[in-house]
């Protein structure tokens, strides 16, 4: 997990809810926050989560997840080996960067919104640098889930979800939260006027 603010930690939950995780390195650019967070998440996800020094800990991992506010890639494709999966979400506007272009051209590129990431996403920086053009993207993630578009059919390929954040995935993650609140009875009515 590169990134110990709130969306590293939501990330992480995410991925202990989906993943049978063994260990969790957390890397930030503030060393406390990745303690703190190795601390809390330990606790309450039991599991073994560990601050770490550096951006190494990528080298051994199977997934990695960027949530990061940079402005300057760091993860680069010397850290990254084959068959690694990563999940870039923190890019999400035109000054943010975490991949590479380099790593970005090496990877099979799967997308929320082609749009929107050659606008804001780490693909907007490949394109930039000329690494890429949008034809190196293989799908966006609804056409994935579709069935129109395979995942990776390379267990060495190095798979890249860049996504951007849409409006809808929000719309639906409240939709679908409020549906189980309503048949949990949990929860607080407001009035909309």
């Amino acid at each position: 997990m590169c990134g110990a603010g709130v969306q590293g930690r939501i990330q992480l939950r995410a991925l202990a809810a989906a993943l049978p995780l063994q260990r969790v390195d957390v890397w930030d650019a503030r060393p406390g926050a990745a303690q703190a967070l190795a601390g809390e998440l330990s606790r309450s996800l039991n599991l073994d989560v560990r601050a770490a020094d550096s951006l190494a800990v990528v080298r051994d991992s199977d997934v990695v997840v960027t949530a990061t506010s940079a402005r300057k890639a760091f993860l680069t494709p010397d850290l990254v080996r084959p068959g690694t999966f990563i999940s870039a979400v923190g890019a999400d506007n035109s000054d943010k960067l975490e991949v590479d272009p380099r790593l970005y051209a090496a990877s099979l590129v799967v997308v929320d919104s082609l749009e929107q990431a050659a606008e804001i996403g780490d693909l907007h920086h490949a394109l930039e640098a000329g690494a890429v053009t949008t034809s190196h993207v293989h799908a966006t993630l609804g056409e994935i889930l579709a069935g129109r578009r395979h995942g990776r059919t390379d267990r060495d390929a190095i798979t890249l979800f860049d996504s951007t954040g849409m409006g809808l995935q929000d719309v639906a993650a409240a939709a679908a939260i409020y549906r189980r609140a309503l048949q949990a009875g949990v929860g607080t009515r407001l009035a909309v006027n």
